[in-house]
């Protein structure tokens, strides 16, 4: 051995010839105590265990990455979904039992013979619902289990499954929006489902979350909107430290890669605006409620704009909500129709009374015209239930709130049933300005903004379509519309105003398409036509025969003047359509208005197309017209925006812009 070659040293880790073999840092009695000098934090107290510690690594060597912690949801999806489980079984047999006991009392059975029977009956289905509601609830506690998110330092990831194991993966870069959904039992425990959207096609999923603390939701979506926009910075060639300062300095969320600097950075959210209708004082008692576990609320950004709805807009939103008063009317008669027909046979006796009392009141009231008693109890039921149809729709938008935070557009509404959408603002695919014919008298509209759509994860229904869209006003006044784009998307400012209309021989084409071809009031004159001839051609001309003919005749010359009316309407429709139909483009933005009764505006960004196409027919050809479509990613799978007869030169100068590299229209 050479004079100056140096002894072995033992491997890392070993003990030193020598010395002894106690903690490295555990000093001496009477002796000061030295930091670790791996953590460089001091060793833990006398009579307490050390923490556990990673294996120092050889010379050169990482430290071992820690694995990111897991978030399982809340327990309250063990009891609260067998509960929700057990009360929809519950109720399909009480509704089955109860059809079978009036089946047996119309056929004339006696319950008085056979009532041990059938209490051995009911004994033995609540025992059986005791026990399919143990395994449900077995069944949801092994699901907990194995349903947990993982926040990655490059993805979301979620786990599902028992015995088939799931993992979804969710790129930052490519998450659209953010949603909550709470149903009136969800709200009152304080927790809500969370609905991932992604960027992606037709068969794009939404990644759903069950059963999430509302304030771990808020967390959540805050924390993924934050690690989006920090993935894209860094996409776009900014530094990692740079980008994580910038979104602490945004939204207040400090990412490992910010250090100190995100936590100077990082800044507190903006106070919410006053109520702006009646509902929205308990709205927002409910929302400082929070549940029994919704937990403490959540800094979730700066919100640079908001606003919600006055009374009067509260109001018409519930009054021109015709589709869920035909829904309902509809239900509640074949409801009716269901149940009386399982009662009519028990009741007849009880019947005849109330008959004969509601036939001396019509008389009374009336004069004995049975038909003008039935028209006004029509007209009584059906005002009723529109008023339960407008209050409906005014509760589901108690609460309404619209706000730019940061980078995103956010819209929660529903006193009962909460809603909440996000979503960023670079997916946001177009703005939509609706207008039905008596918001178009009235001087307002529905504003909406497009965005990607998704399905729902593990299921084959698709959420609400974007021919709706992300409806950020129900119903505003058609000059207020600039100033709300300007808070809510400024991105969009500079969308054209200028619109080239449609071609002066597409109002010929219009009254031909939408009055004959297309035409309701026309081809349901034929079909009653058609239907009276026959009548008249095979009914026995006697003395009942003639009596129905005459019924017949007089049915169908009152259909002809309601064609009539129907026709003139089309063609009224035609022509507000061709007066009220065009579009425009720039450099940056294309808008296309479709008219008539109700029209419809859509604008989007000349970047968001992704493919356009004229098409014609021959007679459009042969009147020098075309039909102008664009693509944009819109919906669930993408929507097409169109306008037809345009002119044939200003559909070819459209194709010019629209080619990459094209003509830039100033």
């Amino acid at each position: 051995m050479a004079d100056n070659q140096q002894p072995a040293r033992p491997p890392v880790g070993q003990p030193q010839p020598g010395f002894s073999q106690q903690p490295p840092n555990q000093p001496y009695p009477g002796q000061p105590c030295w930091n670790d000098p791996v953590t460089g934090q001091p060793p833990a107290p006398s009579g307490q265990p050390y923490p556990p510690q990673q294996p120092a690594p050889y010379p050169g060597q990482p430290y071992p990455p820690q694995e990111p912690p897991r978030h399982h949801v809340h327990h309250s999806y063990i009891w609260l979904g067998s509960i929700q489980a057990g009360a929809a079984m519950f109720f399909v047999v009480l509704v089955s039992g109860f059809s079978g006991f009036v089946g047996a009392l119309a056929d004339g059975e006696t319950i008085g013979g056979d009532l041990p029977l059938l209490m051995l009956v009911i004994g033995a289905i609540v025992l059986g619902l005791v026990l399919i509601i143990g395994l449900v609830a077995l069944f949801q506690w092994l699901s907990y289990k194995h349903l947990y998110y993982v926040i990655g330092p490059e993805e979301f990831n979620l786990y599902s499954g028992i015995f088939n194991k799931k993992r979804v993966h969710v790129p930052y870069q490519r998450i659209q929006s953010v949603d909550q959904r709470a149903s009136l039992l969800q709200r009152l425990f304080g927790v809500c489902t969370v609905s991932i959207d992604t960027a992606g096609g037709s068969n794009n999923k939404a990644v759903q979350v069950p059963y999430v603390q509302k304030s771990q939701a808020e967390q959540l979506r805050t924390e993924l909107f934050a690690r989006k926009q920090y993935a894209t910075a860094v996409q776009e060639g900014m530094a990692p430290q740079e980008a994580a300062v910038a979104v602490a300095a945004a939204s207040g969320v400090v990412l490992p890669q910010a250090g100190a600097a995100g936590q100077a950075a990082a800044g507190a959210g903006a106070a919410g605006q006053a109520p702006h209708n009646v509902l929205d004082a308990p709205a927002e008692i409910w929302t400082d409620v929070r549940g029994v576990f919704g937990g403490s609320a959540v800094d979730t950004g700066k919100v640079t704009y908001e606003y919600g709805l006055s009374n009067k807009e509260l109001l018409f939103t519930g009054l021109s909500n015709n589709t869920a008063f035909v829904l309902v009317i509809l239900g509640i008669l074949g409801g009716a129709a269901q149940f009386a027909s399982q009662m009519a046979p028990v009741l007849t006796g009880m019947v005849d009374p109330i008959v004969g009392q509601f036939v001396l009141l019509s008389g009374q009231l009336f004069g004995g015209n049975l038909v003008a008693a039935g028209v006004a109890l029509v007209l009584v039921v059906a005002a009723v239930m529109w008023l339960l149809s407008i209050v409906g729709s005014a509760i589901s938008f108690g609460g309404f709130r619209a706000c730019r935070r940061d980078n995103r557009i956010e819209v929660e509404r529903g006193l009962l049933q909460h809603q909440f959408q996000g979503v960023s603002v670079d997916r946001v695919q177009s703005v939509i300005v609706k207008q039905s014919f008596i918001r178009r008298l009235l001087g307002y509209c529905e504003l909406s903004l497009g965005k990607i759509d998704a399905a729902a994860e593990g299921s084959d229904e698709q959420q609400k379509s974007l021919s709706q869209g992300l409806v950020v006003h129900p119903f505003v006044k058609m000059s207020r519309v600039p100033e709300i784009l300007a808070g809510l998307v400024p991105e969009f400012a500079g969308v054209p105003v200028e619109s080239t209309p449609v071609a002066p021989v597409a109002l010929r084409r219009a009254l031909i398409r939408r009055g004959i071809i297309q035409g309701t009031g026309l081809w349901l004159a034929v079909v009653i036509a058609i239907g009276q001839v026959c009548s008249n051609a095979f009914v026995v001309p006697d003395a009942d025969g003639l009596t129905v003919l005459f019924y017949i005749n007089t049915g169908a010359f009152i259909g002809y003047a309601l064609c009539l009316v129907l026709f003139v309407l089309d063609l009224v429709g035609a022509v507000l359509w061709f007066r009220g139909s065009g579009f425009a483009y720039n450099e940056h933005f294309m808008q296309v208005s479709n008219g008539g009764f109700a029209r419809e505006t859509v604008s989007f960004p000349r970047k968001k197309i992704q493919f356009g196409y004229t098409k014609t027919n021959p007679f459009q050809r042969r009147a020098r017209t075309a039909t102008v479509s664009a693509r944009t990613a819109a919906g669930i799978g993408g929507t097409t925006i169109r306008l037809i007869d345009v002119c044939e030169e200003d559909a070819r100068s459209w194709l010019d812009w629209l080619k990459p590299r094209g003509n830039v229209v100033e």
